[in-house]
């Protein structure tokens, strides 16, 4: 099978899309063409894909990309059996290219992964006037609405099928399990493994690294808005913490294994009630304690396993005292990291959910060959018959 993953929003690392579905991908042996932003990341195609590089979308304007990626799909979409968009932007070039693929007779199978609930993630964006916001949100339900009926959806989560009138495939944001078990967790270290904005709690961060220093150290992975990254690098100058920037994630998750306690100080947003932060179920999966805020999904995930603590939102002070608590009391430190790798390896694995997700393309490609040679051919204006 041919697959064509596109996106011109997230990192050509990004974990779910290379680190689990194109690996995933290409450990049944398809054949892979992974068009990204990878010059404007500074980042490589990885050698066992076909790596298209395309300009990246962000801020206002995002015409250039959105120009770049209909080119794209116009000229490689017939050559795959499968395009897989990850970018909602993506589905403004879909109209006139749906068109021609199926003139052509050659019209793949084209499905949206979403990522996201977007109209609550554009009404947190700083660059969207405010004024624009309500009919924002009412135009991106239309048009998921339109996706519904034109092309396959696959959800990361559960919760977004409140979004569509028909279910859909739920391809969930899990970890990559380590087979072996990891270190301990240790005394003298904090994680953080994310994307860094105000609202993922970036500032809450370096004031409770502050307030930690300088017997416990934090550590942060991840790359950062632009309104944030002074902060964070005025912070890591002054040793108030260490930023590593965007690390790829096989690099990332090597840093988590003996962490005290892995953060995720998410504030209460309606783009993150309905979502299960990734961050969580990796530090559950490499043995780190978590202290994380109550967001719904997360918090439910602390609670039953019993794998962490939870602190108010915008507390760094709280979020500090359990840290520390953590530290003070052994049992409850190596409790809730054995309590959360059992959990994870029982429920939150992606290797035992990877071969749902190919099979589901897999089963969509099919169905569509099949589709084709049963449909009877076109006939032209003149009489002749032509392929459909």
């Amino acid at each position: 099978m041919r697959i064509l993953v596109v996106t011109v929003v997230h990192h050509p690392e990004d974990a779910r899309i290379l680190h689990r579905e194109i690996a995933a991908l290409t450990e049944r042996g398809h054949r892979v063409v992974y068009a990204a932003p990878f010059t404007a990341r500074g980042v490589e195609p990885r050698p066992d894909v076909e790596g298209v590089d395309l300009p990246r979308a962000a801020g206002r304007d995002r015409r250039a990309a959105l120009r770049a990626a209909r080119a794209l799909l116009a000229e490689r979409g017939p050559e795959a059996d499968v395009v897989l968009l990850h970018d909602p932007e993506l589905l403004l070039a879909l109209p006139g290219t749906l068109r021609r693929w199926r003139r052509g007779g050659r019209a793949p199978v084209t499905v949206w992964d979403v990522h996201e609930d977007t109209a609550a993630a554009l009404a947190m964006k700083r660059w969207v006037p405010t004024a624009l916001r309500p009919p924002l949100k009412l135009a991106v339900r239309t048009a998921e609405r339109l996706a519904e009926r034109h092309v396959r959806l696959l959800l990361a989560e559960d919760a977004y099928q409140a979004r569509f009138r028909r279910p859909h495939p739920v391809v969930p944001n899990l970890a990559t399990v380590p087979p072996e078990p990891p270190e301990p967790p240790g005394t003298d270290r904090v994680v953080y493994l994310g994307h860094l904005s105000r609202a993922r709690g970036a500032l809450d961060l370096i004031e409770t690294a502050r307030l930690l220093g300088p017997d416990i150290r934090v550590e942060v992975m991840g790359a950062a808005d632009h309104d944030v990254r002074g902060a964070l690098t005025e912070a890591d100058r002054d040793g108030v913490l260490r930023w590593h920037g965007y690390l790829p994630n096989d690099r990332a998750l090597a840093l988590l294994s003996g962490a005290l306690a892995g953060l995720s100080l998410l504030h209460d947003q309606p783009n993150y009630r309905h979502s299960r932060p990734t961050k969580v179920v990796e530090y559950m999966a490499h043995g780190v304690p978590v202290v994380t805020t109550p967001i719904p999904l997360a918090a439910g995930l602390v609670l039953r396993h019993r794998c962490g603590l939870l602190v108010p939102y915008e507390n760094p002070a709280a979020t500090a005292d359990a840290v520390r608590r953590l530290r003070a009391d052994t049992q409850l430190r190596l409790g809730t990291a054995e309590r959360g790798r059992a959990a994870a390896l029982a429920e939150l694995d992606w290797a035992e959910r990877a071969a749902e997700f190919t099979g589901r393309l897999e089963t969509w490609a099919k169905e569509a060959t099949a589709d084709r040679d049963t449909r009877p051919p076109a006939v032209s204006a003149g009489g002749t018959a032509r392929p459909a």
